[in-house]
């Protein structure tokens, strides 16, 4: 290997490390959206959570089924809950779609096809267990139909279902699905943006 190979080999890894890093950072913003610092992941979410960037994403299958993620039982904010198919954080001049993107890959090593934001004004506060969430949280669709692998760091459990079906379960009072996914399908639902692009994209 080359004296230039090498030094690009260790800037590759580098670069990967700040990344990680930077991860575990969340931004918080004002009412308005706009960055006004920034702080780490865990130690951030308490009683007191502040508004922060964040997105949510609804992938669906061409059969018109979506995918649900049972969150992992090590986390710290609706762990072992039902949610949709992958939420996250955005990074500090990061866009919402790559952010998506960079998380579909490392929760659930997928990458979605026309991913799209059809509600990117989205924003909730939740508690539970004395931790609160309080997110700017956009709400993205996209396409994949391959299976996905999940992070058992971060996911402990996947399954498809079709969308309708899911949409009616919310009214199940026996269901413990997440207050974000919750909101996010109903608003999804009752959306022309949305209903127009599941006709196109994934309507069996």
């Amino acid at each position: 290997m080359s004296l230039v190979q090498k030094i690009a080999v260790k800037l590759d890894s580098f670069w990967w490390r700040l990344r990680y890093a930077a991860d575990e950072l969340i931004v918080f913003v004002d009412d308005d959206g706009t960055p006004i610092g920034i702080g780490p992941k865990l130690e951030s979410h308490n009683a007191q959570t502040k508004l922060h960037l964040a997105f949510s994403v609804f992938i669906f299958n061409s059969r018109g089924e979506v995918l649900l993620q049972q969150r992992a039982m090590t986390k710290k904010t609706w762990p072992g809950i039902w949610s949709n198919s992958c939420c996250g954080h955005v990074m500090l001049r990061e866009t919402t779609g790559h952010a998506a993107a960079r998380r579909l890959k490392k929760e659930l090593g997928l990458v979605a096809h026309e991913l799209a934001i059809i509600l990117p004004d989205f924003r909730y506060r939740a508690e539970k267990d004395g931790v609160v969430e309080n997110e700017i949280c956009p709400v993205l669709v996209g396409i994949c139909d391959s299976d996905p692998k999940p992070d058992a760091s971060e996911v402990a459990a996947c399954r498809w279902i079709e969308w309708h079906e899911f949409v009616s379960s919310l009214d199940d009072p026996t269901k413990e699905i997440s207050p974000w996914a919750m909101q996010e399908v109903r608003l999804l639902s009752a959306s022309e943006t949305f209903n127009s692009w599941f006709a196109e994209h994934a309507s069996a």
